[in-house]
């Protein structure tokens, strides 16, 4: 297969998956924003306040954007990045997965640096995204949202909250790697034995393979999410109040001191959620476009 054929097939399988993800889970994301804008507020409170189930999917388009075309991005630049470490090594693959084993450093650089550059890319539309979904924001379109952020803050208000946002995902996305990387070995033993047979190219069935790769993406996604959530606490506030929030530093100890170090991990349920469900569907859905495909 030539590598423009290859490279489609990644940022297809990439794109499919955010997409799917993205519609299924868009509550998650809009109640746990909501939860993070207001200290005192409560999962219960939140949801009281929405007057009719579409609301649940309020900032569902740029979310949709955000997280398809993103993921198409990271997916593809991930494997170039694997591939390109990968090359000239004996590094294998695992019955569910064409996707290249690396050590445990390999694993974790190219995660962060994948993630930290599409992070940078897909910066803009997540400021409006987060903005959409908050009530402190009352925008009547994604037009609107735009032209305001541009004239009140300039280019530079499509990217507040970026510092944040690297220390979060970059060490999320190395963690995850290293974690789902183990995991689709880990999976497999602990499995029936009819469910995980070998075919006679050495490969699981696809009902196997998508539970093998759900199962780890999900896992994976829990450890990473639980240990970088005050990052994400971090980066919504200094997006949501540039005002008042306007370093990473200074808002975390803001948070920590002045409310509680309880609030560095407001909606930390429902980002775990939606993480690990997001995580399960899209690596689900992109491992077997690749193995179909590649």
């Amino acid at each position: 297969m030539s590598e423009q054929r290859r490279a489609t097939t990644h940022l297809i399988g990439g794109f499919s998956g955010g997409l799917v993800s993205a519609i299924i889970l868009q509550p998650f994301d809009l109640l746990k924003t909501r939860l993070q804008q207001d200290k005192t507020s409560t999962l219960w409170k939140t949801l009281k306040s929405i007057e009719t189930p579409s609301q649940l999917w309020r900032g569902a388009l740029p979310s949709c954007i955000r997280t398809s075309v993103g993921s198409a991005m990271y997916l593809t630049m991930l494997n170039s990045i694997r591939q390109a470490i990968s090359k000239g090594k004996n590094t294998g693959s695992t019955g569910s997965s064409y996707l290249p084993q690396l050590n445990m450093y390999e694993n974790m650089f190219s995660g962060a640096v994948t993630r930290a550059l599409t992070g940078l890319i897909t910066m803009p539309i997540t400021v409006i995204k987060v903005r959409y979904e908050s009530t402190l924001y009352q925008y009547t379109s994604l037009r609107y949202a735009t032209s305001h952020i541009f004239r009140t803050e300039g280019l530079r208000g499509f990217f507040r909250g970026f510092g944040a946002t690297a220390l979060r995902d970059a060490p999320y996305a190395g963690l995850y790697m290293l974690f789902y990387d183990r995991m689709k070995v880990l999976v497999p033993t602990l499995l029936p034995s009819n469910v995980v047979k070998l075919n006679s190219d050495n490969r699981y069935s696809t009902y196997a393979s998508t539970l093998i790769n759900g199962s780890s993406a999900f896992s994976a996604a829990v450890i990473a999410t639980s240990i970088t959530a005050p990052f994400d606490t971090v980066k919504t506030r200094m997006q949501l109040e540039p005002a008042k929030f306007h370093s990473f530093t200074s808002t975390f100890w803001h948070i920590a001191t002045k409310e509680s170090v309880r609030n560095l991990f407001a909606g930390i349920s429902l980002r775990l959620t939606r993480k690990a469900f997001s995580a399960g569907i899209a690596w689900g859905i992109y491992e077997e476009i690749v193995k179909k495909f590649v």
